[in-house]
């Protein structure tokens, strides 16, 4: 099939899905009213709790969910074939992750913007708030060590795009503190913002900015590591119209004009062929095609792709990340109840449009010009095989193969190599650190709700888990968890400023499956919300069943299965965190299933009481 007509159908379908099953969802199934009083207007505090519209909440929940993930996954994935990838990022999408990404946001739009995690001590039981707490805690502690050393190798490999990096975070703040004063609509200021920020991608790299670039560039993984958390810390703190929504809504316009150079270099390249893969060659256009295989279920050094497909690609089909961000903070934001689905299904839909754009860059895209061993250029099938020979799920090869990609679509529109590399490196780098101060703020959120559980206001101020209870404790807290994760070298190897900031990566080959399965129990929290309400759940069953079953299988064959094993490897801290997890999941669905007869149609003890405004 053709690159174009596969991005014409998916964009087709992802419209035709919103209009149809996701308004279904809201109208039919969830309700959603604009009457209801939501949270932000209930506990309006002027920091969490703040009432926005729905393009700028939005902003903030697309690139908070978005990060590197439908990049990282969809360019590794497609080794087993485009089809695969392409029909899980589709399907996936519309029928499983915008359901959970909505579900979970009107659940806790319905719960005073609480998590996921604290509303499931309502709807199931004490027991397993508290195990689903700490699920969550260390899946966002591993992001949270993790994405600080990711952003430092993006940087390290695409230095041009550190400065419109960094210069986009003062420009958020001047931008928030004139929106917030003047009461003025964020579009224009972040359109002008985004602007400044490509004036950089394309002038940013010579001269003294040069300079610095190629300064920072060399900086240690650890130093990026303690930088970054040191503004997660700053980002999370502050009240959210001064950093995190103008730079979030910066953010999700810059992929939405690099989504439009993409399709317009998907075109232009269908119509053209591809930019010449040698100066001076100028009759030589590659013919844009499918580079990479239909279907390839034995690729050399991969596991098997049933169950690791549906681990791999995560962020562009279904993300149990997603649920703390609509839980977290979104829910948080939304002045109307309607608002929901466009945020929540609709954001995630957006998303599988970008894992659309990303399998047809490493599928199609490489095969336009990608440079060989001894200087060679490389086209077609031949790209691809070069760099798809063997298995690799490094965060560099993925990147390498999606920046690669799209900037020859790009290049297919007369954008000259350099300023292409450069904006997609920014492409990349802007929305992980997004991803990383979303996050910080998230763990915030729930090392305050684990200290509740632990000791409750009521049990007096003066005890110790007070200070984890208030914003700037528990938000250093998680910071310093994450930095001392971060801070353990790689196995085998002796601390030292170079080794540090790896820590992140012992536990990484682990999130992708807890990750997902964290989306299987985030599907049983909206389940039983719904089933106590005698509200249809039928539509959740399967994909609830899946993430709980798919997730558990890959683990089990990570930790197990196999010479390459973690028990035959003698990983044991890998091992011992795969069983816990998987008691912990066994023990909640054991608790749902005892539960699950005895309370359809009868409310939750302490259920919270909708509030509903006289005017519409």
């Amino acid at each position: 099939m053709h690159p174009l007509l596969i991005a014409l159908l998916a964009g087709v379908g992802f419209i035709i899905a919103y209009h149809t099953y996701g308004r279904w969802l809201g109208a039919k199934i969830f309700r959603l009213s604009a009457n209801a009083v939501c949270p932000s207007r209930e506990f309006a505090d002027g920091n969490d709790y703040v009432e926005t519209s729905k393009g700028v909440v939005f902003g903030h929940h697309f690139a908070s969910i978005a990060g590197t993930g439908p990049i990282v996954g969809p360019a590794v994935a497609i080794i087993w074939g485009w089809v695969p990838a392409m029909l899980w990022v589709f399907f996936g999408s519309i029928f499983i992750g915008a359901v959970h990404d909505l579900g979970a946001l009107v659940v806790s739009l319905r719960n005073r913007g609480q998590t996921v995690g604290d509303i499931a001590g309502r709807v199931l039981n004490r027991r397993v708030r508290w195990l689903f707490l700490c699920i969550l805690f260390l899946a966002v502690m591993i992001v949270l060590a993790i994405f600080g050393l990711v952003i430092a190798g993006v940087f390290r490999m695409f230095p041009a795009a550190i400065t419109p990096c960094l210069i986009q975070i003062p420009i958020a703040v001047v931008i928030g503190a004139w929106i917030h004063r003047r009461g003025m609509d964020l579009k224009l200021p972040s359109i002008l913002a985004l602007a400044v920020m490509y004036l950089t991608v394309i002038y940013g790299d010579v001269g003294l900015l040069g300079d610095i670039n190629h300064t920072l560039k060399e900086w240690s993984g650890f130093t990026w590591v303690i930088v970054l958390l040191g503004y997660s810390y700053v980002a999370s703190v502050l009240p959210v119209w001064v950093l995190l929504q103008p730079r979030d809504y910066i953010n999700a316009l810059q992929l939405i004009s690099v989504l439009v150079l993409l399709v317009c270099g998907v075109v232009a390249a269908s119509l053209f062929g591809g930019a010449p893969p040698v100066v001076g060659l100028e009759a030589t256009r590659p013919e844009l095609a499918m580079a990479a295989p239909a279907f390839n279920p034995n690729p050399e050094g991969a596991p098997s792709m049933i169950p690791f497909l549906f681990i791999t690609i995560a962020c562009g089909a279904i993300s149990g990340f997603h649920c703390l961000v609509s839980s977290g903070t979104s829910s948080k934001q939304l002045k109307r109840e309607p608002d929901a689905r466009f945020v929540g299904y609709g954001a995630m839909l957006t998303e599988g449009f970008l894992a659309t754009l990303v399998i047809l860059a490493c599928g199609a895209g490489v095969g336009l010009g990608l440079a060989g061993s001894g200087g060679a250029i490389l086209t077609g099938t031949e790209a691809w095989t070069h760099h798809y020979g063997v298995w690799a799920s490094g965060l560099g090869p993925a990147l390498g193969a999606f920046v690669g990609g799209s900037a020859n679509f790009l290049q297919a529109l007369g954008i000259p190599s350099g300023v292409a590399v450069a904006l997609m490196g920014v492409f990349v780098a802007s929305f992980a650190g997004t991803t990383l101060d979303t996050a910080c703020r998230l763990q915030r959120y729930i090392v305050q709700e684990l200290a509740h559980t632990v000791a409750p206001p009521a049990a007096g101020d003066r005890d110790v888990l007070a200070v984890l209870r208030g914003k700037h404790g528990a938000t250093i807290f998680a910071v310093i968890t994450a930095a001392l994760m971060a801070a353990v070298p790689p196995v085998g190897q002796e601390w030292s400023w170079a080794n540090a900031g790896k820590g992140g990566l012992i536990l990484w080959p682990i999130f992708g499956a807890t990750n997902q399965l964290l989306g299987g129990l985030s599907f049983l929290v909206v389940t039983f919300y719904l089933w106590r309400r005698a509200v249809p759940i039928w539509f959740l069953v399967g994909p609830m069943i899946l993430l709980l079953i798919l997730p558990a299988w890959a683990m089990t064959l990570q930790a197990f299965v196999g010479e390459t094993s973690w028990l035959a490897q003698g990983n044991w801290l890998l091992v011992g965190v795969a069983v816990v997890t998987m008691v912990l999941e066994g023990w909640m669905i054991v608790e749902a299933i005892k539960l699950f007869p005895r309370v359809k149609g009868v409310i939750e003890d302490g259920a919270v009481q909708p509030v509903s405004s006289p005017s519409v």
